[in-house]
């Protein structure tokens, strides 16, 4: 088991090297991915890992490593090296300070932390007898935006033989195997514009828009609950409308976020609802296409990957009953793929994009005795 000396200073470097997502724009100068995938491929080349930076966008790579098995096919260790912005966090987002056993900082636990506890199974396997199968981490970039990290590392593994995934991300060492899908688009409402002295001569867009956003809050998506993840659920998230204060719109918009379920295909719910949306106010309303489509996960808890987990928490003393979760994560995409995932690290939910976000130093290094265990567990 990694010692708290080694769990410490590996986060820490983590944390202090900042790896905000720019969210599609230039990245600023300091920050993207680039300076913590060195760090990440540094560290396990130390340790006698084979690992590389393969260049996903320019100056923004993912990493991939390998430990060698006896099995040539191997268990994917996927996580990512991005955060979301620091604006308003009331500890410093990239000192890595160590309060009471707890490391604070941008990325502690959504998911440097999970990723630490990777890198450091990771290490702890190539120093012993070759595990069963080998193992590929994988650090990728993009994973709270538009997740081309994932969707590039599963082209980039396409000859590689996966029994399974573990994905890092703050579960609080509950394994995951089902989440929530989305689909996210945009409502547009069209009136009239007109002066607001006379607004019986014009059709006012936002008044429109009120019964659009009254009749998603009423009328629930029509699908059976899933039994680990609950309904489906729409909410309106963002509304856009109105050009000054003494006229009367013409347009009003509001973006929809339609979490989805295991089965449901989110261009037909994003196809069905449009029809919906359409028939409540006829000539009245546009439906834009989907601009975030994102399946859900459904792993079968008895696959592989994560029947070793349930053992390995099992042999820690820790509840291995797999859970469902609300939050999508890059497991989605690689069971696309046909790669069984399960998705658990150290860290609550809460924590993660909190403004003084952070991690227990013991759950990470639990983390990554429980993965490692895991990894030479598996049977398949």
């Amino acid at each position: 088991m990694a010692a708290t000396g080694d769990v410490e200073d590996l986060l820490r470097s983590l944390v202090r090297t900042a790896s905000v997502n720019p969210r599609g724009g230039p990245v600023a100068p300091g920050l993207g991915e680039a300076a913590v995938a060195e760090v990440v491929r540094d560290w396990l080349a130390a340790r006698g890992i084979k690992a590389e930076l393969r260049e996903v966008e320019p100056g923004r790579p993912n990493v991939v490593a390998t430990v060698p098995g006896r099995d040539p096919r191997a268990v994917l260790l996927e996580s990512h090296l991005d955060t979301v912005e620091t604006d308003g966090m009331t500890v410093d987002p990239f000192a890595g300070a160590v309060r009471d056993g707890r490391l604070y900082g941008r990325g502690a636990c959504d998911a440097k932390g999970p990723l630490a506890a990777f890198m450091l199974a990771a290490a702890e396997l190539a120093a012993g007898d070759p595990p069963p199968f080998g193992v590929v981490l994988a650090a990728v970039m993009d994973e709270e935006h538009a997740y081309r990290g994932v969707l590039d590392l599963v082209d980039d593994l396409a000859d590689t033989e996966l029994v399974g995934a573990v994905v890092g991300e703050p579960t609080g060492l509950v394994p995951v195997v089902a989440h929530k899908g989305c689909v996210r688009y945009t409502v547009r409402t069209l009136g009239v514009a007109g002066h607001s002295s006379r607004p019986a001569e014009a059709v006012n867009a936002i008044s429109l828009m009120g019964r659009v956003i009254e009749h998603l809050a009423a009328a629930e998506p029509g699908v059976a609950p899933h039994p680990l993840l609950g309904g489906a659920t729409r909410t309106a998230t963002r509304i856009r409308g109105g050009t000054g204060p003494n006229t009367v719109p013409g347009t009003c918009e509001i973006d929809v976020d339609r979490r989805t379920l295991p089965g449901e295909d989110p261009y037909a719910v994003w196809e069905r609802e449009s029809a919906e949306l359409a028939a409540l106010l006829p000539g009245r309303i546009e439906v834009d296409e989907p601009f975030t489509v994102d399946h859900a996960l459904d792993t079968p808890a008895a696959s592989p990957v994560p029947a070793a987990l349930a053992r390995a928490l099992a042999r820690a003393g820790r509840d291995g009953t797999a859970r469902g979760m609300p939050f999508g994560t890059d497991a989605s995409k690689l069971a696309l793929a046909g790669v069984p995932a399960v998705v658990l690290g150290p860290g609550a939910l809460d924590d993660a994009h909190s403004a003084a976000e952070s991690v227990a130093l013991a759950d990470v290094a639990l983390a990554a005795r429980i993965v490692a265990d895991t990894v030479r567990g598996v049977v398949a």
